[in-house]
């Protein structure tokens, strides 16, 4: 009986304690979530119910150049590109496997995928990475480094020669690598101007992309003059990887497309439209919520350019013509290329800028040689050196010197083509002495030709001499609204027979814009003007070729005037018209029977690499200078090519303004002397 008792009373004992936990227990969850529902009841809801705004941008076609004219010369030409979207959920492999499906459908280009690009993707998709880390990093690096730096490492020393990419695995990674460039929601471009077939393809199988991939108009650049000054008006492409943050800091998508030479990169912040906004508002997992908010972009500012494409295309025949047929001459077997450059010496506006190098048969245009390239250009620097003459007072104007073949110790010989005996400072220019400069840069270097002494100062010699050389623009940049220029070659200070050279162009080396500038400069009496290609900006005007309202215009900009009296300068104009218009004067022949015009310039002859460069600079007319041009002929001989293209663009120019083939569009306005007065 007691132990029956005890039984019956142990069990409800436990069956409290059992009660006592579940009321704990149930306790706690309620207290739980009053805390959750009256603390962070709010809170939870906010989150629960946030969403974000997202805007997607799209790109608006670039502004149109045109010519002086109003000739289009750069243009857009509507076309249609792929486009891929992600979400912020997006996996790396999803990504992967819609490239792949992709591949099938279009044809992607692989040339400009980078060895990183190639590193990035083989990495991530076509390798064992576990192996690759294990054997490119040591326990030590992996202990110490985090993923990114690790990473990073194992991308240096990944060997390229150990990828192996087949053909269409370069094409999914060329189609990967345009869909990880940009941001989630904003369509980055797959392909540009894709083909009908391809539009096809891709319309019927759109579904298979859950709306990531679409189709949508686009724009890129055409060329009506065909290559004529292609190169000059500059590419458009992606943004290069090392000027990414500047972009960036500056509001751009680091998928932009951006002028990325010349004139697109010089003036790519006019050239740029404003983007459509496309704003959207997502829930939390990045999925859209409604329907997007649109905001229309419109096209970039439209450039009208000082370059004349009638009298560029003539330039270019001319200049091929004369290359062909001087090549005929056999002493003219490395003849290939040859540069013009035709300028307002006035205002600075660039005509005409030319390039031809002949390869495998065929001409290539290479105008931007006029401002990379540097040669010696030998006698056609001999009106600066008269004038440093004048300037530093060893010689006055009417001093006569004699012209004889001048020996100094250690050197060889140096002599004009020709003994000319007793000349003045025109005569010298008329014909060209070498001796009569010669003894300008003795002087100068304080030496005694007499008693075969002196040039004890070669560092301020030196420094004079290219003082008074850089006021013409020979050997510092000309301005040229390019983003980069050549200025020259500096040969340093070395013997008095270098400077002697320097006098007659044989040392320090000049591009033919700064020939250009140099010339127009003694045209312009002696004030140095900012060459430009640029002469207006305007705003597009929608659905028609016409240009819009002005916004800005160029102004004609002095950069200096050079030390010299006017009166000097005049002197040295007329030496200069000698050249061309008198019976001894080296360029007569080519210009004897000139109608229509008066010219004026000088020749030139350099030595260069085993060979010699002809050059002419010059202007007309020779009372009011409206035009100045540079030839430049390198590894030419004989035949006076670099005079007859002289004569022939000259020819060219008056020809079309006698023609009044074209009304200017912008009102001239010449530079304001006063300025610098």
């Amino acid at each position: 009986m007691r132990g029956q008792k005890k039984k019956k009373n142990h069990v409800p004992f436990r069956l409290n304690i059992l009660f006592l936990a579940v009321f704990l227990l149930f306790s706690m969850l309620i207290l739980r979530l009053g805390v959750v529902q009256i603390v962070h009841g709010n809170s939870y809801k906010a989150e629960a119910e946030r969403t974000e705004n997202i805007t997607a941008k799209l790109d608006a076609p670039r502004g149109k150049m045109y010519d002086r004219y109003g000739r289009v010369v750069v243009d857009n030409k509507p076309v249609f590109s792929i486009t891929y979207s992600r979400t912020n959920q997006t996996t790396s492999e999803e990504i992967y496997q819609t490239a792949k499906k992709l591949s099938q459908y279009i044809n992607k280009s692989s040339e400009d995928l980078t060895t990183r690009d190639i590193k990035d993707f083989y990495l991530t998709f076509k390798s064992n990475k576990a192996h690759v880390y294990n054997r490119l990093l040591t326990e030590r690096e992996k202990d110490k480094l985090d993923d990114t730096e690790e990473y990073q490492l194992v991308i240096d020393r990944l060997e390229p020669e150990n990828i192996s990419l087949s053909k269409k695995e370069q094409e999914i990674a060329a189609t990967w690598r345009e869909m990880v460039s940009g941001y989630a929601m904003t369509p980055q471009r797959i392909k540009m101007g894709a083909t009908q077939k391809e539009i096809a393809v891709i319309s019927e199988h759109l579904e298979q992309f859950n709306g990531m991939v679409d189709i949508k108009p686009d724009a890129t650049r055409t060329y009506p003059y065909g290559n004529t000054l292609r190169s000059i008006f500059g590419q458009v492409g992606q943004i290069p990887r090392e000027l990414v943050k500047g972009y960036v800091l500056t509001g751009r998508d680091r998928n932009d497309l951006v002028g990325t030479s010349f004139l697109e990169e010089q003036y790519e912040s006019l050239l740029q439209g404003t983007k459509t906004k496309i704003k959207y508002i997502t829930d939390k997992a990045g999925n859209p919520i409604g329907e997007p908010i649109e905001t229309k972009g419109h096209r970039g500012l439209d450039l009208v350019l000082t370059i004349d494409m009638e009298l560029q295309k003539k330039v270019g025949e001319i200049v091929e013509q004369r290359i062909l047929e001087a090549r005929e001459i056999p002493a003219n077997h490395q003849l290939k290329s040859a540069y013009v450059v035709m300028m307002n010496p006035q205002t600075g506006e660039i005509y005409s800028m030319v390039g031809k190098k002949l390869e495998d048969g065929k001409f290539q245009n290479v105008p931007y040689g006029n401002v990379y390239n540097q040669y010696p250009m030998g006698s056609t620097v001999k009106a600066a050196t008269v004038l440093t003459g004048y300037q530093t007072g060893v010689i006055k104007p009417g001093t006569v010197l004699y012209d004889t073949p001048l020996k100094l110790p250690g050197t060889d010989v140096k002599k004009s083509y020709k003994n000319m005996g007793y000349i003045n400072d025109l005569q010298a220019l008329q014909m060209s002495s070498n001796v009569y400069m010669f003894r300008i840069a003795m002087r100068i270097g304080g030496y005694d030709f007499s008693e075969k002494e002196g040039f004890n100062h070669p560092v301020e010699s030196y420094r004079t001499m290219r003082y008074y050389f850089n006021q013409f623009g020979l050997g510092v940049p000309t301005g040229i609204d390019l983003p980069y220029e050549g200025d020259g070659y500096n040969g340093g200070v070395q013997a008095l027979g270098n400077l002697m050279d320097m006098g007659i162009g044989q040392f320090d080396t000049y591009t033919p814009m700064q020939m250009v500038q140099y010339i127009s400069t003694v045209a312009n009496d002696g004030y140095r003007m900012q060459p430009h290609l640029l002469k207006g900006v305007r705003k597009p005007n929608a659905g028609t070729d016409q240009l819009g309202e002005i916004v800005y215009q160029f102004e004609a900009n002095v950069l200096n005037r050079i030390d010299m009296k006017q009166k000097w300068i005049e002197r040295v104009q007329r030496g200069l018209w000698m050249v061309m218009n008198t019976k001894d004067g080296t360029a007569n022949h080519a210009f004897k029977d000139v109608e229509g015009y008066v010219p004026a310039g000088k020749t030139g002859t350099a030595e260069y690499k085993d060979s010699y460069n002809l050059t002419l600079v010059g202007y007309a007319p020779y009372d009011k200078p409206e035009v100045a041009f540079a030839v430049v002929v390198p590894f030419a001989e004989q035949g006076g090519i670099n005079n007859y293209i002289g004569r022939d663009i000259l020819d060219a120019y008056f020809e079309l303004k006698k023609s009044g083939h074209s009304k200017d569009l912008l009102s001239k306005k010449e530079s304001s002397r006063k300025e610098v007065q």
